[in-house]
């Protein structure tokens, strides 16, 4: 997706895009930071958007791994869909319904979960129940890592995985905070 195209569809929903930029080197590096690739198998990125981490994870992800990418708009996930890559299972769904594709894939629990979800824009009820579906659906030492342009919902992964530790990465436009958490 050009940055045009990105900017066209944030202007159009910002409430399920949460920007209208996407996100830069800095931030796709900084939102997988943690990630051990040398064992992960599933990862699974909640609020993928147009793929531009789910790239970056593609790229350092085992030949034998899956990524399961959750994104509710459609252009955004055909656009994931022309990354043509066999190990992308690319969900046009709500990211509350985790267990169903890791099913799907025959996978028992999801290794490591990066999201960029603009929780602050999502009712309160949902967005707590799609952090306690990534909680429960995450491996025990496996990693939660949520992109954010505030800290306004910090809670939500506090009362789910109790310690939350706090990233800003200035080298974003706008600026951004990666949180990380572990089960």
């Amino acid at each position: 997706m050009s940055t045009l195209s990105f900017l066209l569809e944030g202007l159009r929903n910002i409430g399920t895009t949460g920007t209208i930029t996407r996100s830069g080197t800095a931030l796709c590096r900084a939102a997988i930071d943690r990630i051990d690739f040398t064992t992960a198998r599933t990862i699974v990125e909640l609020g993928a958007g147009d793929g531009v981490i789910t790239e970056h994870i593609l790229q350092r992800l085992h030949p034998e791994g899956r990524v399961i990418a959750f994104e509710v708009s459609e252009d955004l996930c055909d656009d994931m869909r022309a990354i043509g890559d066999p190990r992308l299972v690319v969900a046009q769904d709500s990211a509350e319904y985790i267990r169903t594709y890791l099913d799907q894939i025959g996978a028992e629990w999801a290794d490591h979960i990066v999201s960029a979800i603009p929780f602050a824009a999502l009712p309160q009820d949902l967005g707590e129940r799609i952090v306690t579906a990534a909680r429960d659906n995450l491996r025990t030492g496996g990693c939660y890592n949520q992109v954010h342009y505030s800290l306004k919902t910090k809670s939500y992964y506090e009362r789910a995985f109790g310690r939350v530790d706090a990233r800003r990465v200035y080298l974003n436009l706008p600026p951004a905070w990666v949180l990380y958490c572990r089960k």
